[in-house]
């Protein structure tokens, strides 16, 4: 496993809320939003994050926005992000973390060039799973 990053969700204020974790604790911050992004997204979530990356030497905080009306629950709102270095390690961390939880997206090859996946292990933990693809996205 190349890293484990923590993975933040907001409902409407993850920018807000970069910026000032990017002023209290340093780095460069990147931001994304949806309108940015291939899709089609509601017009309410153009202003929204679809992704936003805190980076200070190799360590990470991501984050992102919910969709409008999308349920949110502080105290809920974050996720534990693998990021894996092989299809192997990505198939078998989903499923060994995956038993007797509920996957929230199958692994799949995703548009930023990556194969990724979420789930809800049975602890009620978030999982994300990233594996980069050199080359692609």
């Amino acid at each position: 496993m190349k890293a484990v990053t923590t993975y933040l969700t907001f409902d409407g204020n993850c920018r807000e809320a970069m910026t000032f974790y990017g002023k209290c604790l340093g780095g460069e911050l990147r931001v994304v939003p949806f309108s940015e992004v291939p899709g089609d997204f509601p017009a309410e979530a153009k202003d929204r994050v679809m992704h936003a990356n805190l980076a200070k030497a190799s360590t990470f905080l991501m984050a992102s926005d919910t969709m409008p009306g999308m349920p949110f629950q502080p105290g809920d709102n974050f996720s534990v992000c693998l990021n894996c270095e092989s299809d192997e390690e990505i198939e078998r961390l989903f499923g060994a973390l995956g038993e007797n939880g509920t996957v929230t997206m199958a692994l799949h090859e995703a548009f930023w060039g990556a194969r990724f996946g979420m789930l809800k292990d049975r602890f009620g933990i978030n999982w994300m799973f990233n594996l980069e693809r050199p080359g692609k996205g």
